[in-house]
């Protein structure tokens, strides 16, 4: 691999579950929408255009929260890595890196850091099989570059 490679991952599987998903929840919750009219039942009320706007808004944000399970990214050259899950980023220098882990029956891959943490890389899930694996491996030889390089460099060649 040369210096200016990069990985750039993203989960597969999930992507096309969440926006099918996305796309059938906004039907639904517009179906219900166009469905409430008239009285509310026993009562003195009766559904308003507002009540059915409210609702398809529901279903907007239903859709955007489901969307949030594709933010999952990693991406990594030569310099580090830099992992991006649902809530949160990191950005790392292959120095505190220790080794990339994907654990059998882990639901996705970890970085393992020199201070015994463990970071999840939501990108590298189980579910996406040789695409994770074939990823892993992408990581892994930028990692391998890195402390060849640092090798090389200590002993003054």
């Amino acid at each position: 691999m040369s210096g200016t490679d990069v990985v750039t991952l993203r989960p597969r599987r999930i992507r096309l579950v969440c926006w099918v998903s996305a796309v059938v929840v906004l039907v639904v919750f517009s179906l219900i929408a166009t469905s409430l009219t008239g009285g509310t039942g026993n009562g003195y009320g009766t559904f308003q255009r507002g009540d059915q706007a409210a609702m398809i808004g529901l279903g907007v944000f239903a859709a955007l929260a489901i969307l949030l399970f594709t933010r999952p990214r990693v991406e990594a050259d030569a310099l580090g890595v830099r992992v991006r899950n649902l809530l949160g980023a990191h950005e790392l220098p292959w120095e505190v890196v220790r080794g990339v882990r994907f654990d059998r029956g882990a639901p996705w891959a970890s970085l393992e850091l020199h201070d015994d943490d463990l970071l999840p890389m939501m990108a590298l899930q189980a579910a996406d099989k040789e695409f994770a694996v074939d990823g892993v491996r992408a990581l892994r030889r930028l990692h391998q570059a890195h402390l060849a390089t640092l090798a090389e460099g200590a002993t003054g060649r």
